[in-house]
C-alpha cells in the first residue's frame, strides 16, 4: 500500500497461523484420544470421515509430528507479535514460562504409559499439552515485546559516537606520532595520530592526571631530539621533563651535524645550573627590544597588569623600567646591562638617578614625565608612577636569582645552526611568583631569537603554560611557522588561560594553533572542543507506545562527533583532538578519539638507565655573596662616575654663564640647575646623597 505496511493484513497473517497451530493440535488429540472421545460421545461420522482423510496426509502417523507442526506454527506466529504492553518485564517471567510450557508440552505424552482409563489419559494427556501450550504461548508473546524494547542496550550511545579514524602512519622529517587504538562500532582498531606539521602549534589540553607529559609531552621531546631539532624547554616540575631530554641527547647525538650543547637554568640548585644574562646587550638592537623585555617583566610580577594594558599607571612603570634597560645598554658598551644591575639602579633615590639618565638622549622622552612630576614636587603621582615597579623589581633581588643572571655562559640563540642548543629552564611551582616573572624574561629573548630565517629546525615546548608570560604569542606561532619553529602548549583547561593571559589573547591562542589534542576537561573547554570538532551522522531510534500499539521509528542525524559529555570523562591515557596537515600530505580523517598506546615496560627500563642532570660547577655560598656584593658596587660606582662628570660639566657652564655675564655688564640671577641640585653640599642633603649611593 502507498500509506505504507498493512497491518491488518499482517494481523490476519498471524491469527491465522495460529489458528492451524490450534487446528493441528485439536486433529491430533481427536486421533490419540478416540476412544475417550467415543466415551464420551463427542464423535460423528462425518467428523471421523473428514480427521481419516487428512490423516492420510502422513503429518498424523506417530505423536511427534503434529506436536511439533503445532509447535512451529505457534513459533512463526510469535515472530510477528507485539505482545503484551508492558514498560518493565521481567526476563526471569519470561524464561519460567517458556522452559515450563515446552516441559509440559513435551513431556505429556507419557500420560500414556500410565495404568488407567482411556478417558483419563486424554484428560491428562490433553490437559498437560494445553497447558504447555498457552505457557508457551504467553513466555512467547512476552519475549517478542521483550526483544523490541530490549534492542536499546548503548545507554551511553558509545557505539553510535564512533568514527573512522587515520590508520595510516605518515611521517616527515618534521613529524610527531603517536600509536593509538581507537573503536569502531564494535570493534577495536589501531590508529595513528600523526602531527605532521607541528610548525602549525599543538595545543596540549588536560587536567591534572590526564596524562599530557606522561602520553604526549614526552614523545614529543624525544621524537623531535632522534630528528635533529634544536629545543627549548620550560619545565615548570623540573626536572621531570629536563631528564628525558638531557638523556635522550647522551643517546641520539649522531642525528646532529654538529653536536648540540646541553644548557639548564633553574634557581633551586645552583651546582646544577649555568648562568645567562637574558638582557645580553649584543641581542638588543633598539629600544624596543628593551621595550619588550620591561613588558615581559612587569606584566610577569603583576598578572593582573595583563587585563589593564594601557591604563596609565600600568604604562608608566614599563617605560620608566624600559628607560633603565636601555641606558645600561648604552653605558658602557652595556658593560652593567643585566637584570639586577637594572634592579639596583631603580633603587636609587630620584635626584642622582634622574640626573644620570638624562644623559641619554634616546631615553629623555620616556623619563620626562617622571622628571616633571619630581621638579614640580608631585610626589604621590611619581611613587604612583615608579613605586609599584620598584616593589615588584625588589622581589627578586636575591643572591641567588642576581648569581644565575648576571653571568654569560651561553646565549639564547638556541637555533644557530653554528651553535646549536638544547635549553631547559626550570620552574618550582612553590616559588611560580618569583621565577615566573624571570623566566619569562628569558623565554621572551628566546622566541625574539629563534624566530629567524636561515637557523636550524626548533622545537619550543612549554609544559604549564599560563604559570608564564610572553606577549604577542599568537604572533609568534602565526610567524615562526615559515622559519622551522614548532611551538607545544600545555595547559590545563581554557579558563586558567583566561584568567592568567585575559579573555582576547586565550581566544587567540585556542583559536591559532592547528594542532589540538586534549585529554579530560570541562565545562566551558569541553564545549569548545565539541564544536570545533564537527558533527557526524548518527542513527536516531524513537519508541513510543501507548495502550493499543508499539511504534518504532528510525533516522539519520548530524550530532557532535565527540560531545562535550565524553570529553569531560575521558580517562587518563584517553584523548580528543585535531590535527592539521600540509600540501604535501593531505588527511583526510584529521579528528581522532583513541587511547594513546605506551610501552609502559619500556618506558620503565629507559627511565632506570636515566643519568641525573651532572653537577656543572661547584658554587660556595660566599661566591654567590660576593657577585651580589659587586653587582650593588657596580652601581654605586656607575652613579658616582656620573654625577662627578655631570657636576663638572654643570660647574663649567655656570662659570661660562658667569664670564658671559660679566662681559656684557648684565645682571641676571645664577641658574641653579637640577643636577647641581642633587649634588652640592648643602644642610640637610648630605646625608640623602650618601644614602642614593650606598645602594
Amino acid at each position: 500500500m502507498q500509506t505504507g505496511e498493512d497491518t491488518q493484513g499482517l494481523r490476519r497473517i498471524i491469527d491465522f497461523t495460529r489458528l492451524i497451530s490450534i487446528f493441528i493440535l485439536a486433529i491430533h488429540f481427536y486421533i490419540t484420544c478416540f476412544a475417550a472421545f467415543q466415551e464420551w460421545h463427542w464423535t460423528a461420522d462425518i467428523t471421523t470421515r473428514i480427521i481419516t482423510n487428512i490423516a492420510k496426509t502422513g503429518l498424523f502417523n506417530n505423536i511427534w509430528k503434529p506436536k511439533l507442526a503445532a509447535l512451529i506454527m505457534l513459533l512463526v506466529s510469535l515472530i510477528g507479535a507485539k505482545g503484551k504492553k508492558e514498560e518493565k518485564i521481567d526476563k526471569r517471567g519470561i524464561t519460567v514460562y517458556l522452559t515450563s510450557g515446552l516441559l509440559l508440552y513435551l513431556i505429556s505424552t507419557l500420560s500414556f504409559y500410565l495404568v488407567a482409563s482411556a478417558a483419563t489419559i486424554a484428560v491428562l494427556y490433553i490437559g498437560i499439552s494445553v497447558t504447555g501450550y498457552l505457557l508457551i504461548l504467553t513466555g512467547g508473546t512476552l519475549l517478542s515485546r521483550l526483544i523490541k524494547v530490549g534492542l536499546q542496550n548503548d545507554i551511553f550511545n558509545t557505539e553510535n559516537e564512533t568514527f573512522p579514524q587515520e590508520e595510516r602512519l605518515l611521517q616527515n622529517e618534521y613529524s610527531i606520532n603517536l600509536p593509538a587504538i581507537y573503536q569502531l562500532k564494535k570493534q577495536m582498531r589501531k590508529s595513528w595520530v600523526n602531527f605532521i606539521n607541528p610548525f602549525r602549534g599543538l595545543l596540549v589540553i588536560g587536567t591534572p592526571g590526564a596524562g599530557k607529559s606522561y602520553f604526549v609531552i614526552r614523545h614529543i621531546i624525544t621524537q623531535h631530539i632522534k630528528k635533529g631539532f634544536t629545543m627549548f624547554l620550560y619545565d615548570f616540575k623540573y626536572d621531570d621533563l629536563t631528564k628525558i631530554a638531557y638523556n635522550t641527547l647522551r643517546n641520539n647525538t649522531d642525528t646532529y651535524k654538529i653536536k648540540p650543547k646541553f644548557y639548564v637554568i633553574n634557581f633551586d640548585d645552583l651546582s646544577r645550573t649555568h648562568r645567562c644574562n637574558p638582557l645580553d646587550p649584543q641581542s638588543m638592537e633598539d629600544i624596543t627590544d628593551a621595550t619588550e623585555a620591561a613588558r615581559t617583566i612587569m606584566l610577569g610580577l603583576n598578572r593582573d597588569w595583563i587585563k589593564k594594558q594601557g591604563d596609565f599607571f600600568v604604562e608608566s612603570p614599563i617605560n620608566f623600567l624600559t628607560a633603565i634597560i636601555w641606558y645600561l645598554k648604552k653605558y658602557k658598551n652595556g658593560r652593567y646591562c643585566t637584570l639586577p644591575h637594572v634592579i639596583e639602579l631603580m633603587q636609587a633615590d630620584y635626584d642622582p638617578l634622574f640626573g644620570v639618565l638624562q644623559e641619554q638622549e634616546e631615553i629623555k622622552v620616556l623619563i620626562n614625565p617622571f622628571v616633571s612630576a619630581f621638579k614640580n614636587n608631585a610626589k604621590e603621582q611619581l611613587e604612583g608612577q615608579i613605586a609599584s615597579a620598584k616593589i615588584g623589581l625588589a622581589r627578586l633581588a636575591s643572591p641567588q636569582l642576581y648569581y644565575v643572571l648576571s653571568g654569560n655562559d651561553f646565549t639564547l640563540d638556541v637555533n644557530n645552526p653554528n651553535e646549536p642548543k638544547i635549553v631547559s629552564m626550570g620552574n618550582n611551582p612553590q616559588k611560580l611568583q618569583v621565577y615566573g616573572a624571570v623566566l619569562s624574561l628569558y623565554i621572551s629573548r628566546v622566541i625574539k631569537l629563534v624566530n629567524r630565517r636561515n637557523q636550524q629546525k626548533c622545537s619550543l615546548i612549554f609544559d604549564e603554560f599560563p604559570t608564564i608570560y610572553f606577549n604577542n604569542m599568537d604572533s609568534l606561532i602565526a610567524t615562526a611557522r615559515s622559519n622551522k619553529v614548532a611551538t607545544t602548549l600545555a595547559v590545563q583547561d581554557y579558563s586558567q588561560l583566561k584568567k592568567d593571559y585575559g579573555r582576547e589573547q586565550a581566544e587567540v591562542i585556542m583559536n591559532i594553533v592547528g594542532n589540538v589534542i586534549s585529554g579530560q576537561v570541562t565545562g566551558d573547554t569541553a564545549k569548545q572542543l565539541s564544536e570545533r570538532f564537527g558533527k557526524i551522522m548518527q542513527d536516531r531510534t524513537s519508541l513510543s507506545i501507548n495502550s493499543d500499539d508499539t511504534s518504532t521509528s528510525k533516522s539519520l542525524q548530524l550530532e557532535y562527533a565527540v560531545p562535550a559529555s565524553k570529553i569531560s570523562a575521558l580517562s587518563s591515557g584517553q584523548f580528543v583532538g585535531m590535527v592539521a596537515d600540509d600540501p604535501d600530505n593531505k588527511i583526510q580523517l584529521k579528528v581522532f578519539h583513541n587511547e594513546i598506546q605506551n610501552d609502559h615496560e619500556a618506558i620503565k627500563q629507559e627511565e632506570k638507565a636515566y643519568r641525573p642532570i651532572p653537577v656543572i660547577q661547584e658554587v660556595a655560598a660566599i661566591t654567590i655573596q660576593e657577585n651580589y656584593i659587586k653587582i650593588k658596587d657596580d652601581i654605586k660606582q656607575l652613579l658616582l662616575e656620573e654625577l662627578t662628570i655631570v657636576n663638572t660639566r654643570n660647574q663649567a657652564l655656570e662659570i661660562a654663564t658667569k664670564t658671559d655675564e660679566a662681559d656684557n655688564q648684565v645682571s641676571a640671577p645664577t641658574p641653579v640647575h637640577q643636577n647641581e641640585q642633587a649634588i652640592t653640599q648643602k644642610p640637610g642633603e648630605d646625608d640623602r646623597n650618601g644614602q642614593a649611593l650606598s645602594m
